[in-house]
Order: C-alpha cells, then structure tokens, then sequence
C-alpha cells in the first residue's frame, strides 16, 4: 500500500480517515502490520479497517501519530487505559511515555495575594506555588514612579511628566512586592507610584484598583478564589488565596526517529531532565508559604 493512499479505520465503530504514512510512523507497531494484512485483529470489511476497541480514546492514539506528542486535556483520567491501547497497537514509546503519570497529571497551583492599603499608600505581595507562574505574573507587571505636585498626587491618572518603570522586588523565586500611591518628598512633591499589569495599559494609582485588575488577570488565566482574610488587623494586611489547575510543563513530550531506525523512537527525555521535572514538581506542590507578616 502506498503511504500516500488514504486508509479508513472504524474503531469500536468510531470511524477515523488518515494516511499510511501516518500509519507507519512506527513501521514495528500492529497499525503498520494492519496495512500489510499482516494482523488478523484487524477485520477488512467494505474497504474499511475494522477492530474492537475503545474508538474515543483512539483519537488520543491518532494525535501521537500525527504529531509525535503526547498532548492531553487538563481534565483527563484515563492514563491507564490509554496505556493499555499504547500497548496493544503495539506504540511502546507512547505506552512509555504514559507510564510516567505523575509528571502527566494536571497539579493544583496555589496562588496567594497579601494587600495592605496605608494612608496614601498600597503594598502588594504575591506569592506561587509554581515559580514560573509568577515570573509569567511579574513579566506582566509595571511600576512606574513619577514626581507629583500637591494639586495633582491624588489624580488616579498619570500626569504628562515622564515616569520611569522601577524593577519589582523579587525576595525569591516563588514572590514578588510592589507598591503604588504616593509618599511625600520635598515642599509640595510627592514620589507617586502607578501600576499596570499586562495586556491593561492603563497606569493605575488607586491601590483599590490595581487590586481589582490583578483579581481580574488571575481568574482570566483560569485561577478561582477560594478564601479572603485578615491576617494583620493592625496593619489591615488582608489574604487572597486563588487556586487552579496546572499541567506540568513536561507534558508535551516529541518523539523522533533517526532514518532506519526501524520504527525505533528517541525519546528526549533524558533521565536527569526527568529528575529535574520531578524535583520542580514536588517544589511546587510542596513549597512553604513565609509570610506570616506583612514585610517591607
């Protein structure tokens, strides 16, 4: 059969179109041996390939082929079974790459928020489970800071003056602090400081209201909150906690072959890149929460 020619599966009686050569990506695997009439599972009936299995998770089978990825919803259980129809087609590098389910399995990421509004003032100090979550967070957060006149500290717009962008503080890899208002200077100067936070361009003073963008920017990236606080009535230090479901930045794993290698698959997952990922994995799930105080 030639590897251009189109090939029709029902599987479990869920119909599927593709390539041979999609086929025989893996030339050992029992997909590949069905195209030479080489497997009696495989049923020819009316032009169509037919065998009894589970047609829904056969999709998940079909994108491997395709893509050479293993790429999973955030909402899928089923690692066991689709290991078992890895298997059984005969896509051992599939079935190995399922066999590391806690690296595949979507981890709850907590996210937590501290907020302290002082007189003219607000401080934010935002703390992750996942240190590439925040560094995503803090690539989207600005601070400028700008001289003001006693008329014009309280206007919640920036004035025409230039403002310089000022690097956030970043006490470890899992935090950031920033603060916006403004703070007496010199005569009738203020030292003002305004936020913005990405894709929102507006430059924001009003502590309230930076607040108000950040929760918006959290639960548009999927976050839900799941409890407020005070934790420092004294400095009126209040707690947010958003939480969410995160899939592990290894789960897209590509799975080339070398020519002849006869269906052979190097996988690019060398053993300390799997040491690594277990490692920022448990960081992640496991990482303690400092602050029992407001700092500054």
């Amino acid at each position: 059969m030639s590897n251009q020619e189109v090939v029709v599966l029902s599987v479990g009686g869920v119909r599927y179109v593709t390539r041979a050569s999609t086929l025989q990506q893996f030339p050992e695997s029992r997909l590949a041996r069905m195209l030479n009439r080489d497997d009696g599972e495989f049923k020819l009936v009316n032009g169509e390939f037919f065998v009894d299995r589970d047609g829904a998770l056969f999709s998940y089978i079909m994108d491997f082929l395709r893509t050479l990825q293993v790429s999973l919803p955030t909402d899928f259980s089923d690692y066991q079974r689709l290991r078992r129809e890895a298997e059984f087609y005969g896509l051992h590098p599939l079935a190995d790459l399922l066999s590391q389910e806690h690296l595949l399995k979507p981890r709850l990421e907590i996210l937590e928020v501290r907020f302290s509004l002082q007189e003219m003032q607000a401080f934010f100090r935002i703390f992750g489970s996942c240190s590439t979550t925040v560094e995503a967070l803090a690539e989207q957060i600005t601070v400028f800071t700008g001289q003001q006149s006693g008329q014009s500290w309280s206007s919640p717009f920036p004035s025409q003056k230039t403002l310089v962008p000022l690097p956030l503080e970043r006490p470890s890899h899992h935090d950031m602090v920033f603060q916006c208002g403004t703070e007496y200077s010199a005569g009738d100067q203020f030292v003002a400081r305004y936020v913005s936070i990405k894709p929102d361009n507006r430059k924001l003073i009003n502590g309230t209201n930076v607040l108000g963008l950040l929760f918006h920017t959290l639960l548009k990236d999927g976050f839900r909150l799941i409890s407020a606080r005070t934790v420092a009535s004294e400095e009126k230090v209040e707690c947010y906690s958003f939480e969410r479901m995160k899939r592990p930045s290894g789960l897209t794993v590509t799975v080339n072959q070398t020519p002849g290698s006869s269906g052979v698959a190097q996988m690019q997952w060398s053993l300390q890149m799997l040491e690594i990922l277990k490692r920022m994995l448990n960081d992640s799930i496991g990482a303690p929460f400092p602050m029992k105080g407001w700092t500054r």
